[in-house]
């Protein structure tokens, strides 16, 4: 199966028409249909059971497949799983090493598996393993061996990288440095798959994205197009007198006010915050704590996903 060019002559680094996933009887995906840019970070997303993690499974060829067409590098996971291996890393949800293998122990064996070798050394020091190098992996904090599992992830020049739950246990130091690395491999060229629950990491890293519910696709696109079209309004905050600014909801682009005693929730689109802002000092009030926030991919996360059924 030969990857697909875009209008611009970028290929697709990975196809997916109605894959369908079942367990028995319960179908854990079905009817997901999605495109993933060469060169581009890819955000999968969904609360626990959503299909997400069964998705990239698929996709690498660690699962069987029950229905549609997949394609990833221009191979089928189903056929070509050996030689898909040589060209993607993967960092899974799931994943342990022997209690007594060291840290350059497992980075050696990891880039032996390709054919020529890998140079491994200069990742013990991007992902903050170089102090940790002759350690063995029990003796490994939560956020070491998830640093190392991501490193094991690309010791070997990869294509197309796999991260699932990558920054799950990390400080936020960690998380930060570990956001600027993952733009970096980007940046070089290799397409990024990102499972995540964390929407702030989604929002900051990903190029487009698409979001799992109940085992099928509920929203696709630009972290920003997401929140435009799903949770666009804007809200300005602030406080004021406990009564008497009922006119509020007469200004321009204000779509709403919530007010619990001295503090104020306006709600609204475009310019809310310069219309309102211009009204209460039209009539003397300028509140010190205004300020205006804006619908975050978090707030789409909830609006979409609200009903889930109980994860499977």
């Amino acid at each position: 199966m030969e990857q697909k060019l875009l209008p611009d002559g970028m290929a697709t680094a990975i196809s997916v028409h109605d894959l369908e996933k079942r367990y028995q009887d319960l179908i854990a995906v079905k009817d997901v249909s999605f495109e993933v840019e060469e060169g581009e970070i890819f955000g999968i997303l969904g609360p626990n059971g959503a299909g997400k993690t069964t998705t990239v499974e698929c996709l690498q060829g660690l699962r069987s497949i029950d229905g549609g067409d997949v394609s990833v590098l221009g191979l089928d996971p189903r056929r070509d799983a050996l030689k898909l291996r040589q060209l993607i890393g993967s960092q899974l949800q799931e994943s342990a090493l022997p209690d007594r293998v060291r840290v350059w122990e497992a980075l050696d064996l990891f880039a032996s598996l390709k054919q020529g070798g890998s140079s491994w050394e200069h990742l013990l020091k991007s992902w903050g393993l170089g102090e940790k190098r002759d350690s063995k992996f029990s003796e490994l904090s939560g956020g070491q061996r998830q640093r190392l599992f991501v490193a094991l992830s690309l010791v070997n020049n990869p294509q197309l990288v796999f991260l699932d739950e990558m920054t799950t246990g990390l400080d936020p130091s960690s998380r930060r440095t570990a956001w600027d690395l993952i733009r970096r491999i980007r940046d070089q060229g290799t397409t990024v798959v990102l499972v995540t629950h964390f929407m702030d990491e989604a929002e900051t890293l990903c190029d487009r994205l698409v979001l799992f519910n109940g085992g099928t696709i509920v929203a696709e696109g630009t972290p920003e197009s997401l929140i435009d079209r799903h949770a666009g309004q804007v809200r300005v905050r602030f406080t004021g007198p406990p009564s008497g600014l009922e006119w509020l909801s007469d200004v321009p682009h204000v779509a709403g006010v919530i007010q619990d005693g001295t503090r104020y929730e306006v709600s609204g689109d475009g310019p809310v915050l310069a219309h309102v802002g211009a009204a209460l000092v039209s009539r003397g009030l300028e509140p010190p704590d205004l300020r205006v926030e804006r619908a975050t991919l978090e707030d789409v996360f909830l609006l979409l996903t609200s009903n889930s059924e109980t994860p499977r």
